[in-house]
């Protein structure tokens, strides 16, 4: 395991030198979505209104306060990934996405999409919405504001995380991993329980 710490925009070589179990903190700007954003993308099919090429996406719907022609941040956690797997795959190859961040990970065809165009998936511990918030310095910009607070987010951060590296970008997934070793446990468990 190593800890990476990142700037964006990302590379394809920066994330292909990620590896499951390694550790990142990200520094310069993120994306927030969520199922809204990505319905309005790709149901009724209207591009980004901003380039989310090398970028990395967090799947949040923050709790803001807008003041004047700012935003101000209230509470920026993080949501579940796994029913935003239908959107994912095509997030990193329509839009060439890096990074997506968020809790409990995404599926096969997400994996199969960060393997062969080079982009990985950060897990966030859940509960840390409060740490989160203190990492994000501003809210530099809202897109599509009608869709608010499940709008396209332009986030400034620091130091944001430890992320764990869930996803690489070379067919590794750790929840399939830890949920094998559950599954490859079991007989024995069962055993010391009927010899109980």
């Amino acid at each position: 395991m190593a800890h990476h710490s990142l700037t964006s925009p990302f590379s394809e070589a920066d994330i292909r030198a990620l590896r499951i179990r390694d550790t990142v903190t990200i520094n310069g700007h993120i994306f927030g979505i969520r199922d809204a954003t990505q319905i309005r993308i790709f149901d009724e099919k209207r591009p980004p209104p901003v380039d989310l090429k090398d970028a990395a996406c967090i799947h949040t719907a923050p709790s803001l306060k807008k003041v004047g022609d700012r935003w101000e941040k209230i509470s920026i956690g993080t949501t579940t990934s796994t029913r935003m797997e239908r959107f994912s795959p095509l997030l990193i190859q329509q839009y060439g996405v890096r990074i997506i961040i968020g809790k409990a990970g995404l599926l096969e065809g997400s994996l199969e999409a960060m393997k062969r165009f080079g982009a990985c998936y950060l897990a966030i511990v859940g509960g840390a919405a409060a740490l989160e918030t203190t990492q994000i310095e501003e809210v530099e910009q809202v897109y599509w504001e009608d869709l608010h607070p499940e709008a396209i987010y332009k986030l400034r951060v620091k130091d944001f995380g430890p992320l764990i590296v869930a996803m690489d970008a070379h067919a590794n997934h750790l929840y399939f991993d830890v949920k094998r070793r559950a599954i490859e446990k079991l007989p024995e468990l069962y055993r010391q329980i009927g010899a109980g």
